[in-house]
Order: structure tokens, then C-alpha cells, then sequence
């Protein structure tokens, strides 16, 4: 694009953006063989012959053609902005002591891109120019502005100045949802934590992934979940790791915590804690390469209350009227020592609890676990949910309610034939 000149000015100012060609589809216009040109009819005589000259001219159009951009175009997030500064002497007089300074003005910051520091040329003679080409790995969204500022001397001694500015928008490309899963055994001590990265491309266009990974923070290894068991170089989505527009796709890492100084082994601490950060790679379907590093991604460790209570082994199904038995888990997450009593309560039809409530379980101290083995009686088919278990700390006088704690399937026993 050519920014407009002062008359006054006696050198003149281009910026283009350098950039790749894009793909057009053109539309192939055919004719039927009643239309006017396929019957050379209606004075159409000199005509016909030259189209019917042009042989393929109608297999041609139906493949996608390449363009030249006609303006800045689309400028993603993580990719490198280029562009072609010239600057031309117009007029038939040398110029002297020129220089070209250009900044890219962002919604937080002013950028010095080139000519900040650099010795002015001496001398530009008439019709001649200077070029230089910019680059800039765009890291910021929204408005963008490049302003070209030009200094030179006239002949006459005078000092001359002008600026123009070329705006263009720097638009998102991928759109990251991330997901945490802790492990379901042992949360207060849990050495590792899965996490989901869905990774949706955004653009107007195909692209290819190159690379996402996991750079943890230094408490944490990583181990990538996205080969194939067999073949470490090969990845779940085969060779061909195009993502069109708007297609999502999903990656899992494993994170283990690091043994801590004094401990064999380390933990995933309760609150907030930093994890990492995803660094994507991709290429547009013409080479062009694109790069994002996400901001440090925040774990927030679900919370368990003072007991987190775990079904270790239960029956898939039982048949009617029939007793089954069910091995549980208690661990104490708060930092005190507990004297637990068990109730058990009918709250739910369908199942009944066997055995003694108000069972003395002992004392359980801070991160402790205990297993304890229950059985119930089916009274109704069905999907049926255990509720009922209550756990009372005698200490502080406060029950823990546990309701919902696992499915298991009622059905009829079948009759011998």
C-alpha cells in the first residue's frame, strides 16, 4: 500500500506487507450447448471462434487459483509480521542525511523496530531508493500501528520531517481450554495430576500442528499421554496433522510432583499452584510458521473436606434379596487427630445396611487412612445408589455426611432351565 505524499516532500513513502499468496476458488462459467454461444447465432459469428480458440479454459477454472493479497490481510497472534519499507526520491535534487525510523504502537507499548540508534545515509541521488525489509513476531492482540517516520535535508539546508501511519488488527488463532484431573486413590498425597489441553483452531484456514508440549514449572516432570503404546514417534492423529477451521483437538499429559527436600515423595500442595505452560507450533497451509506460549497455567486443588471417603471394590451387579459386601477408604485431610464412630442409616429404598451402626472405628490422624469392609441386603431391582453413611468425629461432636457413594445394579436371578 502507498501512502499519500505532500507535495512539498521531495521523497515519497511505501510500506507492503510481505506475505504469501492464498488460495482463491473461482467458479467455472460453462455454456449449454442451447445457449447463444454454443448455436454461433445472433451476429455471434466472429466471436464463437475465439472462445472456442481457448481449449481447457473451462477445466481450469476448477481448481483453486493463487492471489496476491490485496490489503495487510489476516495477522494472527504468534506469527511473524514482515513488511517492505521503501523510501524514493521524487524530485532531481540530491537529498541528504536521510533517515528512517519505524515503531509498531500496540494498546500497552511503543515498539522501535528499526532506525533507533542508526547512522542517517548521506546522500540519495534523484529516482533512486532505500529498502529495507521489518520483521516482528506479533505478541499482543487488537489494534496494531506502524508508524514510519522519515528525516532528510534539502538541498537548500532545510531540515524536513513526516510520519504515516498503517493500521492493521491482530487476530486470535487458537482458542485453549484446559482441563485437570487429580488421582482418584490418594488425593491429600497425590504425586500426579493429568491434564487435558483442547486445542481449537480459530483461523479462516487449515493448519498444521507441529508441536504442542508441556513445559512444567521446576517442581513437576511431565510425560506426554499423545503416542501411540507402540511406537513412541508416532502420534495418536497419524502423519497428517492438519486441523481445519473451527476443529477442536484434544491433548493429555501426566504431571508427577518431584520428591520434596527431606521426603521420598513429593505432592501436589492444596490451593493454587502453577503447572506450566503449553507451547503450540503450527504452519498454514503455505509454510507460514506460527508459534503461542500460553500464560502459566493455574491449578486450583479440589477441595475433600476434613475426610475424602474412597470405594476401593464393589460388585458390578447382585441378583435380589442377596447380601454383598463393599471394601471402602478413609483418609483424614485436615491436620488434627480424629475418634471416629460409624452410623449407618436406611435413607434410600432399595438397599439396606447389615450390620452394627455406632461401630467405634478408632482415631485417624492427620493424612491417615483406614479401610473398613460394609454389607448391604438388595430389596429392590434396579440401578440403586448406597447412601446413609455418616462419620462422627467424637472430638469436636461433628458428623460427616456421605451420601451417594457408589451404584450397583439389582436385577432378578435368573431360573435354571
Amino acid at each position: 500500500m502507498e501512502a499519500p505524499r505532500e507535495k512539498e516532500h521531495l521523497l515519497s513513502l511505501k510500506v507492503m506487507r510481505l506475505t504469501k499468496p492464498s488460495f482463491v476458488l473461482s467458479s467455472p462459467v460453462l455454456c449449454e450447448p442451447q445457449d447463444i454461444f454454443a448455436r454461433n447465432s445472433d451476429g455471434l459469428q466472429d466471436l464463437a471462434p475465439k472462445l472456442s480458440a481457448v481449449q481447457g479454459l473451462p477445466a481450469a477454472s476448477l481448481g483453486e487459483l493463487l492471489t496476491l493479497p490485496q490489503n495487510f490481510g489476516s495477522i494472527y497472534l504468534g506469527e511473524t509480521f514482515s513488511c517492505y519499507v521503501s523510501v524514493h526520491n521524487d524530485s532531481s535534487h540530491n537529498v541528504k542525511e536521510i533517515l528512517i525510523k519505524t515503531d509498531l504502537q500496540t494498546s500497552s507499548q511503543r515498539l522501535a523496530l528499526s532506525g533507533s540508534g542508526a547512522t542517517p545515509k548521506s546522500e540519495l541521488a534523484p529516482e533512486s531508493c532505500i529498502d529495507e525489509v521489518i520483521q516482528h513476531e506479533v505478541k499482543e492482540l487488537g489494534t496494531h500501528i506502524l508508524v514510519c517516520a522519515v528525516s532528510y535535508t534539502t538541498p537548500s539546508g532545510d531540515n524536513m520531517y513526516f510520519r504515516k501511519f498503517f493500521k492493521f488488527q491482530v487476530l486470535k488463532p487458537l482458542d485453549v481450554k484446559t482441563k485437570f484431573y487429580s488421582t482418584e486413590d490418594n488425593l491429600v498425597h497425590s504425586d500426579e495430576v493429568y491434564l487435558e489441553a483442547q486445542i481449537q483452531n480459530i483461523t479462516q484456514s487449515p493448519m498444521c500442528i507441529e508441536k504442542v508440549s508441556l513445559e512444567p514449572a521446576p517442581e513437576y516432570t511431565v510425560s506426554e499421554l499423545n503416542q501411540l503404546s507402540n511406537n513412541t514417534n508416532c502420534s495418536i492423529f497419524g502423519e497428517i496433522t492438519y486441523v481445519n477451521p473451527m476443529d477442536t483437538r484434544q491433548y493429555l499429559y501426566c504431571l508427577k510432583a518431584k520428591p520434596q527436600q527431606g521426603s521420598e515423595r513429593g505432592s501436589f500442595a492444596k490451593g493454587v499452584s502453577s503447572i506450566g505452560k503449553l507451547d503450540i507450533v503450527w504452519k498454514t497451509n503455505l509454510g507460514e510458521r506460527g508459534r503461542l506460549q500460553t500464560s502459566p497455567l493455574q491449578r486450583v486443588a479440589p477441595g475433600c473436606g476434613d475426610i475424602k471417603l474412597v470405594v476401593l471394590r464393589i460388585p458390578d451387579s447382585v441378583t435380589l434379596q442377596s447380601s454383598f459386601k463393599f471394601l471402602c477408604k478413609i483418609t483424614s485431610c485436615c491436620e488434627r487427630t480424629m475418634d471416629l464412630k460409624l452410623n449407618l442409616l436406611n435413607t434410600v429404598k432399595g438397599l439396606s445396611w447389615m450390620g452394627i451402626s455406632g461401630k467405634q472405628l478408632g482415631k485417624l490422624g492427620p493424612g491417615d487412612s483406614m479401610e473398613i469392609e460394609l454389607s448391604m441386603l438388595s430389596t429392590t431391582p434396579g440401578l440403586q445408589s448406597i447412601s446413609g453413611m455418616r462419620l462422627v468425629d467424637q472430638n469436636l461432636k461433628r458428623t460427616y455426611e456421605h451420601d451417594d457413594i457408589a451404584q450397583i445394579f439389582v436385577h432378578h436371578a435368573q431360573i435354571a432351565a
